[in-house]
């Protein structure tokens, strides 16, 4: 079975590879596994932290685990690089865990994507700092960022 084109498709312009990048933040910031999984290829290879993720079912559990660990998750992404079928993007995300503590994790991500417009291969890297409630810079509701709030490099991160 052929997977779907998930537009836009490499190669990518400026333009389209912010729309990539906006796409990516409102898929996570759904925190729906089945869904986010989607925008993978069946046999896409990952690389989160340390860990090693090998096709679109393990993409699918590794992100159940993690939101049911990371509560109130919300994430900001922000294209960094682009060429071709690739795309450099930097992030972060606020979260707390079961006691409360809250978080603001940084991380870059290197894309790669098939013809069809699907993640191919992703690499993570992420440090977790941990922060005070009232340094959390991130208050919308949960879901999709508004298109008003400000990104990364209006928040100084």
């Amino acid at each position: 079975m052929t997977e779907a084109l998930r537009p836009p498709l490499p190669p990518f312009t400026l333009e389209t590879a912010i729309q990539k990048v906006r796409g990516a933040e409102d898929g996570w910031n759904s925190r729906d596994p089945a869904k986010v999984a989607l925008a993978y290829t069946e046999d896409t290879h990952w690389r989160n932290r340390a860990e090693f993720i090998e096709g679109r079912a393990q993409v699918q559990a590794f992100l159940e685990r993690k939101w049911h660990k990371e509560l109130d998750y919300r994430l900001i992404k922000e294209l960094w690089a682009f060429a071709d079928n690739r795309i450099a993007v930097r992030y972060a995300y606020e979260w707390h865990d079961d006691s409360g503590n809250w978080f603001r994790s940084y991380g870059n991500e290197n894309w790669e994507f098939a013809a069809n417009g699907l993640m191919q291969r992703r690499f993570s890297s992420i440090n977790d700092l941990p922060i005070a409630e009232s340094e959390r810079k991130y208050h919308w509701p949960l879901g999709r960022r508004p298109d008003d709030h400000p990104g990364l490099s209006e928040l100084g991160l």
